[in-house]
């Protein structure tokens, strides 16, 4: 059952100015260890490349705190929450710390979808149970963590 959706859409033009007033503590602040890696690598091959991306986990975050129905009130927290990629490109979701038990204490599971062009980056996260007949009674098993996107 879905208990939440989220959208959001960022104006990347908006990221690179913020990028170029605070650097890297920006980018520290918004993205969690995974996505700092990638964020780094990108960059360094593109700048366009890695401020889009930093645009599309701005955006997916944001998109996941409005489908948990939290914004950006703890226990959800920009760092805690991570946008990777499997390796075949999906993007998916992977939560740490009180967020991830939070998230897991009510047996939820999410799904987020990422785009970007040249000016904006979008993204759209559902949110459901993972067993409906668990709804209130506490979490299933976790699924399995993603792999790192290195």
């Amino acid at each position: 059952m879905i208990v939440g959706i989220g959208t959001d859409v960022c104006d990347v033009r908006r990221i690179r100015e913020t990028w170029a007033r605070r650097g890297e503590r920006f980018a520290e602040r918004v993205l969690g260890p995974s996505e700092l890696r990638v964020f780094h690598a990108r960059r360094a091959r593109v700048e366009a490349r890695g401020l889009s991306y930093l645009a599309t986990r701005f955006s997916a975050k944001e998109a996941f705190s409005k489908a948990i129905g939290l914004g950006m009130h703890m226990p959800m927290a920009w760092r805690a929450c991570e946008i990777l990629n499997l390796p075949g490109g999906q993007p998916v979701l992977r939560l740490h710390g009180a967020l991830a038990a939070w998230f897991d204490a009510r047996g939820l599971v999410g799904h987020v979808s990422v785009s970007d062009e040249t000016d904006y980056a979008t993204s759209f996260v559902v949110v459901e149970t993972r067993d409906p007949a668990l709804r209130d009674h506490g979490p299933s098993r976790p699924d399995p963590a993603p792999p790192d996107p290195a």
